[in-house]
């Protein structure tokens, strides 16, 4: 007798129920956590990050992830509207700009910008600002690069209804762009953009290309830095569980957002 199609999901169910439960049993009873303790949550070594990895690391890499962010932002507005312009050298430097930040990892852009630029201006890196903040700069222009598109797709997404009212009132295109059309695209664009800011947040452990100081290193540099000097991973875990504690709750503010944004809609 054939079976109904409930009764078939109902026993595919149960049976992937099963299947997952046995490997998770089979790990539980298969693994040293003695070992895996000793080597990843040993609690002395956990106490000697404290309290550098609070102070230190974890307040550097929000400093850090903030100023790429905004210089990101501010950079990104612009590239933006010279995208959206009607004069083609302004769209060209701007489609050149993003397309070369987009296609290259951001490494080798932050390594560019930290060792060739001070060589192709003949001055050296010291006078520029150092390591951080040459890093930074290279990080801003990768950061600049995604944010211009995510804008541009929102300032788009705004009827053209709303332009034309604001000219029919009798404001300039450029009242009308930065006062009506910019302020309700960035509306739109809130949660990706948060989402950009965790992914920056992550970014930041890129900057040791550039080469770091003591008292300027990130959440991952200082963890790695610790689990060398330490021959334990501790350090890695406890810099894991801090990026998480900053990003999750982003990520789900983020989508808090566009749920709200979607009904509001």
């Amino acid at each position: 007798m054939a079976l109904r199609r409930t009764t078939k999901s109902r026993i595919y169910r149960y049976t992937v129920y099963v299947v997952l439960i046995a490997i998770a049993v089979w790990a539980a009873i298969s693994t040293d956590w003695t070992r895996i303790g000793q080597l990843f949550f040993n609690p002395e070594v956990a106490v000697k990050m404290l309290p550098g990895i609070l102070t230190t690391a974890l307040v550097n890499t929000l400093w850090f992830t903030a100023v790429a962010f905004l210089g990101g932002l501010l950079l990104g507005v612009l590239l933006a509207l010279m995208k959206l312009s009607e004069i083609g050298p302004f769209r060209w430097i701007a489609t050149a700009w993003i397309e070369l930040f987009r296609g290259l990892p951001a490494i080798l852009t932050i390594f560019a910008i930290a060792f060739i630029l001070p060589i192709a201006l003949g001055v050296p890196g010291t006078r520029l600002g150092g390591p951080v903040v040459l890093g930074l700069i290279g990080l801003i222009l990768v950061a600049s690069a995604y944010m211009a598109e995510t804008i541009r797709a929102g300032i788009q997404a705004v009827p053209k209804g709303q332009t034309e009212a604001a000219r029919s009132l009798g404001m300039s295109p450029m009242k009308t762009t930065f006062w009506i059309v910019v302020p309700q695209g960035f509306r739109i664009i809130i949660p990706p953009l948060t989402n950009e800011f965790v992914l920056l947040l992550k970014d930041t452990s890129l900057l040791f290309v550039a080469g770091t100081f003591i008292w300027s290193k990130e959440l991952t540099n200082f963890a790695r830095d610790a689990a060398t000097q330490n021959a334990n991973g501790t350090p890695l875990i406890m810099a894991a569980i801090l990026y998480l504690i900053v990003t999750i709750p982003l990520t789900r503010f983020s989508a808090w957002l566009e749920r709200r944004m979607g009904r509001a809609r």
